[in-house]
C-alpha cells in the first residue's frame, strides 16, 4: 500500500474526499453521499484541482445512482442526464468536467435492459476515469 495520501477515496458506493483545508494540520476525509454534498465540498475549498473537482463530481452521482431504485432504463437515463446538467452548470470552467460529463452521455446513451444496468454502466465509466487518473498521477 503507498504511504501517500490519496485525495480520493472510493469504494462503491462509498466516496470520501481529503479536506484540503486542514491537510497543514492533519488528514480528514469528508464522505460524500451525493451531488449536493459534492457541491458543498468543491464550493468550499476543500479540494480545488480541476481533474479533482470533475472525478469527485461524476463519483459523487454514481454514489446517488447506487441508492436510486429507478426500474427503467430511460428513467435512470433521465435522473443522469438532468444531474450532469446541474453539475456542469455548478462548475462552467471546468474543461475536464465538460470532457467527463460528455464521455458519460456517450455511455447512457447505449442501450440498457433496465435502470440497474444503467446504473451499471455509469458507475463502471466513472471508475475507469478514476483509474486512468490514478494510473497518470
Amino acid at each position: 500500500m503507498s504511504s501517500h495520501l490519496q485525495v480520493i477515496l472510493w469504494v462503491c458506493p462509498c466516496l470520501r474526499i481529503l479536506n484540503q483545508l486542514l491537510l497543514l494540520h492533519c488528514s480528514e476525509y469528508v464522505k460524500i453521499n451525493d451531488c449536493h454534498a459534492s457541491h458543498h465540498v468543491i464550493a468550499s475549498m476543500q479540494t480545488h484541482s480541476a481533474l479533482a473537482i470533475a472525478i469527485i463530481t461524476v463519483l459523487s452521482l454514481a454514489t446517488e445512482l447506487c441508492g436510486l431504485k429507478l426500474s427503467s432504463a430511460a428513467a435512470m437515463q433521465a435522473h443522469i442526464c438532468q444531474q450532469l446538467a446541474y453539475l456542469s452548470m455548478l462548475w462552467p470552467t471546468t474543461v475536464n468536467l465538460f470532457d467527463a460529463v460528455h464521455w458519460l452521455n456517450k455511455v447512457i446513451d447505449m442501450p440498457a435492459a433496465d435502470g440497474a444496468d444503467m446504473c451499471a454502466a455509469y458507475v463502471q465509466a466513472a471508475e475507469a476515469m478514476l483509474a486512468v487518473d490514478i494510473a497518470d498521477n
